[in-house]
């Protein structure tokens, strides 16, 4: 009988509807008190114990999968990023690591433009003020007079693109892949360097992956590239961002401002000067919001662990 470590944040609230699939199959539960994610100790005190893992943003590191095997057959990832789990260690190990590509795409776009519209349209700040009895028409932006860089021209990236494309902006992207020349011609997205596209945006969309290349792409160096009336919008992932260095340039006036939904850690700690900062926009790494999105990531999530335990998977599932 399997037994799966289940962490996910999203699915342990509905655990009971769960249940049944795992009953069916005969697998038994570990169910650890998460908040939002499961760090390398915490995952350690389980290593041995478990044939499958369905998990959030987990730190499955070597050292867990090298405890963890040969028992671990399986890691199911909730979503799409698996920038947490050391896919090469899990390679070398034979444990399967599985996601659901494309999970949140247009959520995460949405929630980009719904921020680009709050920075330029300037709604947000409107609000507040007119509510705390103050009367002031702030100046906005039509977005057709605006430029728009996005880093990391993959699937969200594109959603972005195409959103923006109906805007009218100027669109500019960045990728270190070759973006296909018939999604160019149909957006007229210009492709350009990483330099050129920070020092002509007036928005920048961080849309890429977490890897080795872009960790920490945007620091004090490529900050400083930027216009002093831009704005930053990160959906991506956290530790794309230096965030000191970030922080010091909304302080210092080096860009305009920023909208966040993901950190370096998570949940972003209390004492973090963006918290405090009126040019920033802040999310609790929710740009993904979409209950029917969810659902299907729910399912497939399932999906993706019996199979990876070599279990006989119902259509229906």
């Amino acid at each position: 009988m399997p037994t799966i470590l289940l962490s996910a944040p999203y699915m342990l609230p509905l655990l009971d509807r769960f249940r049944p699939v795992f009953e069916k199959y005969g697998i038994d539960l570990l169910l650890p008190e998460v908040d939002e994610r499961l760090e390398e100790a915490e995952l350690l005190k389980y290593a041995g114990q478990f044939d499958g893992a369905i998990c959030g943003d987990d730190g499955y590191t070597a050292r867990v999968l090298e405890a963890c095997a040969p028992r671990l057959k399986v890691i199911s990832k909730w979503g799409t990023g698996i920038d947490s789990i050391d896919s090469q260690a899990a390679a070398r190990l034979g444990v399967k690591v599985c996601r659901t590509p494309n999970a949140f795409t247009l959520p995460v776009a949405d929630s980009v433009l719904g921020y680009i519209l709050a920075f330029a349209r300037r709604q947000p700040w409107m609000d507040r003020a007119v509510k705390t009895g103050e009367w002031d028409k702030l100046p906005g932006r039509s977005l057709s007079e605006c430029t728009l860089g996005v880093v990391g021209v993959g699937a969200i990236g594109k959603a972005v693109v195409r959103r923006a494309r109906a805007f009218g902006m100027k669109i500019l992207g960045t990728d270190i892949v070759d973006i296909d020349h018939v999604f160019l011609a149909e957006t007229g997205l210009e492709m350009t360097t990483l330099e050129s596209l920070l020092s002509n945006s007036d928005f920048i969309s961080l849309n890429c992956d977490l890897n080795p290349t872009s960790y920490h792409l945007i620091n004090e160096r490529t900050l400083g590239l930027m216009k002093p009336a831009a704005i930053l919008i990160n959906t991506a992932r956290g530790a794309v961002v230096d965030e000191p260095a970030l922080v010091a340039a909304l302080q210092k006036g080096t860009i305009a401002g920023a909208a966040l939904d993901v950190f370096e850690a998570e949940p972003l700690p209390a004492e973090s000067p963006l918290r405090q900062m009126d040019n920033v926009m802040l999310a609790p790494h929710n740009a993904n919001s979409s209950p029917a999105a969810w659902e299907r990531v729910h399912w497939n999530t399932i999906h993706n662990l019996l199979e990876g335990l070599g279990l006989q998977v119902n259509s229906e599932q």
